[in-house]
């Protein structure tokens, strides 16, 4: 029998049709890393970044969506940023969720000094103009300011999961300031749920706190944390294209930001297909993915 939630997904035809769109990119994605991994092994330049003599050809039957300035091919390279713009949502994602999860819990549960501490460590988090921090932490990571062996040990995580060490610091720095806001939300749901009976019971057979928020607190925030992943996914997405753009983010892998940056400068000669390629790329998933959150929300949440 299945469950209720994912008989309600189920027929939702947008949500189903967005889970469609997300999957196709994470075949995308999944695909390039392992095709950049074999080609970096081989020693084989990639179809990506193969140039040619045929510079700013617009599209046609050749080359389905035209070639930039070195005459690489912009379909195969706006297929290429699915790489980037999907391992940014799902690092940066992984680490919002996982420190927006554990910190809301512990400091609704606890209260008292270590809710305050949380508070106002979100609160000066919340202060920060996220994107100055990104740019901040992005240069940092890309202009050696860091010891030698910090910058060693991220060089080896980078090469670990097939990226440059600048998308590194862009992972962490997405992920280090969008928790803040499902911080305050599992703050509150724990706030109400350790109020509950079935909290109070186990308080007093003697269940261990930490024990009583693994078993009874930590599932019935569950589903905040998965339909928030979605929308930090999204959100870290377009900050890595911003990041891309401005020069601080992938330096040689394929990126959408690359690609719009590139693209602007030939724009006023009616070279259009590069930004189009990626901004509709961008677009589709991002899009893709706001739907799919309200789908999961609509399924997941008891108040819906």
């Amino acid at each position: 029998m299945k469950h209720p939630a994912w008989n309600k997904f189920l027929s939702d035809k947008w949500g189903i049709a967005a889970a469609a769109i997300v999957l196709l990119y994470i075949i995308c994605a999944v695909g390039i890393d392992i095709y950049d991994r074999h080609c970096r092994n081989s020693g084989i330049t990639p179809v990506y970044h193969l140039s040619s003599d045929d510079c700013y050809a617009p599209p046609g039957k050749k080359y389905f969506c035209g070639t930039d300035y070195q005459g690489r091919d912009v379909f195969w390279r706006t297929v290429a940023g699915c790489s980037s713009a999907l391992k940014t949502g799902l690092f940066a994602g992984i680490i919002s969720v996982v420190t927006g999860v554990f910190l809301g819990m512990i400091s609704g549960y606890y209260g008292g000094k270590i809710d305050e501490a949380a508070v106002w460590l979100y609160s000066t988090f919340a202060a920060m103009p996220t994107l100055l921090f990104i740019l901040a932490f992005a240069l940092l990571m890309s202009q050696d300011f860091l010891p030698e062996q910090t910058a060693l040990i991220l060089q080896k995580t980078a090469d670990i999961i097939n990226t440059e060490p600048e998308m590194l610091g862009v992972y962490l720095a997405i992920g280090l300031t969008g928790w803040v806001t499902l911080c305050k939300v599992i703050r509150g749901e724990t706030m109400k749920l350790k109020r509950s009976g079935f909290i109070s019971a186990a308080k007093v057979a003697g269940v261990k706190d930490m024990t009583i928020i693994r078993r009874h607190i930590l599932p019935n925030v569950f589903h905040l944390a998965i339909i928030y992943f979605t929308t930090l996914f999204a959100g870290a997405v377009m900050l890595e294209v911003i990041v891309s753009y401005l020069g601080l983010g992938a330096q040689t892998a394929p990126s959408w930001g690359l690609m719009i940056s590139d693209g602007q400068s030939r724009l006023w000669a009616g070279v259009w297909w590069e930004i189009t390629s990626a901004s509709g790329a961008l677009l589709l998933l991002v899009l893709a993915l706001n739907i799919l959150g309200d789908s999961l929300r609509d399924a997941l949440d008891p108040r819906h």
